[in-house]
């Protein structure tokens, strides 16, 4: 008997390509958000989540604006020529062409909800900073008496955004008032103008604590964020940016440079602090910077000094004045439980938050996060290699982690039900360096367009 030939000998057989893993990620983020979506609407009430449209602070409103068109237009641009121009065009042209085009990308957005409703009238509505401008008209004295009109039941109760942060942040505003910028078209241009910076900051740590050309390949991405939706127009931006500098700095003074950069990390770090009490959670990207920085920090401890001297300043000022922050604290963690967040239930926010994360970061950050653990895990399954890029994929990874588990920490603490699509601005934007190590970045770049155009033009956002 002849042998038979082998079954399928001769057969060219074409297997399947396997889906990349990315695609995985991202179809289990579009399923957190559906469910978050799914469940808000038809297992919770109004009356449970206090929300619009879970798990988003907003209502359902398509709409058209003027800024439709500059929006369509710089994304369009972005998308083409972003990664071509982040990679040729020379380092110090290429940050201020970042901030110009997050600036345009931002304005655009926040215009397609008109001048009045999109920008000026953000920080003007009841719960904002600029209804209490009247009431600073002696700074000290405000100040001194700042904690007593904190928990709801007390005489002249702060509105929520005011009693929900130290007063540097409404402070802020009433100093421009002050200065003759007063209503909220100019307070809503300081904070889109100041809050655009914050992807500069990301791109200068980048590059000194990873590499630069990681931070080129991520810059489009922080200039095309889905969370310009929000940092346009959110005091929360104006809090994301100054928090970012803090760090950027920071990674400047343990790279070598002057320590004048520390002095300046520090005084950014104690401002920080007094914008925003979850923002406290910056400490830990700080100490991921000295980490990541330790050659310099051991070769120039003295960087302690100037650090620590900057980081004083802001709270000893705010002491002297009469400002109790650990008794502000205290009393806001009642107020906070006094009003919404008695009734929203942790048992939602608590992973509904993170598909609001989804929502401000877009689906390329989460391809971008999965690659970033995957270099991690490599990391610690083969040991450390000397290859100099494969040791910036992981410096960089490993600042994108440190970021990922502060917002996780706001997360568990309960301290973040519902609007962490603007509370959690300051995090978010770390979590888009991760998209670094995408390739084909225009696919994912469109992604993010698409995704912010579609939020901006869908839902009337609001806080």
């Amino acid at each position: 008997m002849r042998d038979l030939p082998a079954y399928g000998a001769g057969v060219t057989v074409t297997r399947p390509r396997p889906v990349p893993r990315d695609l995985y990620a991202v179809a289990a983020a579009v399923l957190l958000v559906t469910a978050a979506v799914l469940v808000g609407r038809y297992v919770y009430t109004y009356d449970d989540l206090i929300v619009g449209w879970p798990p988003l602070l907003g209502r359902w409103d398509p709409h058209l604006g003027p800024g439709t068109p500059a929006a369509v237009v710089v994304a369009a641009a972005v998308v083409a020529y972003g990664p071509a121009v982040a990679a040729r065009l020379p380092w110090r042209a290429l940050l201020p062409a970042a901030w110009g085009t997050a600036l345009a990308w931002t304005w655009s957005l926040a215009l397609i909800d008109g001048w009045e409703r999109g920008v000026a009238g953000r920080l003007t509505t009841s719960q904002e900073y600029l209804s209490v401008i009247d009431r600073w008209h002696d700074i000290p004295a405000t100040l001194r008496d700042f904690n007593g009109h904190i928990l709801l039941h007390s005489a002249d109760n702060w509105p929520a955004h005011v009693a929900g942060h130290p007063p540097g942040a409404t402070l802020t505003y009433v100093l421009l008032d002050r200065i003759g910028l007063g209503g909220g078209g100019w307070a809503g241009a300081l904070t889109i103008t100041v809050g655009a910076t914050a992807g500069v900051a990301v791109l200068v740590a980048v590059r000194a604590l990873a590499a630069e050309r990681l931070a080129r390949r991520a810059a489009p991405f922080l200039v095309l964020a889905p969370a310009a939706v929000w940092m346009g127009t959110s005091a929360d931006g104006y809090f994301a940016a100054v928090a970012a500098w803090a760090v950027a700095l920071l990674a400047l003074a343990v790279t070598g440079r002057r320590l004048w950069w520390a002095a300046g990390s520090g005084l950014l770090f104690g401002l920080t602090c007094y914008l925003s009490y979850g923002l406290t959670l910056f400490a830990v990207l700080a100490a991921a910077v000295l980490l990541l920085g330790r050659r310099g920090v051991r070769a120039r401890p003295v960087l302690f000094l100037p650090l620590l001297a900057g980081a004083a300043v802001v709270p000893v000022a705010f002491t002297a004045a009469g400002f109790d922050w650990w008794e502000a604290y205290h009393l806001l963690v009642e107020r906070y439980y006094e009003g919404a967040a008695g009734v929203r239930p942790y048992a939602y926010w608590v992973w509904a938050n993170l598909a609001c994360t989804v929502l401000i970061t877009g689906l390329a950050t989460v391809a971008g996060l999965r690659r970033a653990g995957g270099v991690l895990v490599r990391r610690r399954t083969e040991g450390v290699r000397t290859d100099g890029a494969r040791a910036e994929d992981i410096r960089l990874a490993f600042l994108v982690a440190a970021a990922l588990l502060a917002l996780l920490a706001a997360d568990l603490s309960g301290m973040s039900k519902a609007e962490t699509e603007r509370i959690w601005l300051p995090f978010a934007l770390w979590l888009l360096a991760a998209c670094a190590f995408l390739t084909r970045p225009r696919g994912w770049l469109a992604a993010q367009a698409v995704l912010a155009l579609l939020l901006n033009h869908l839902v009337a956002t609001g806080w």
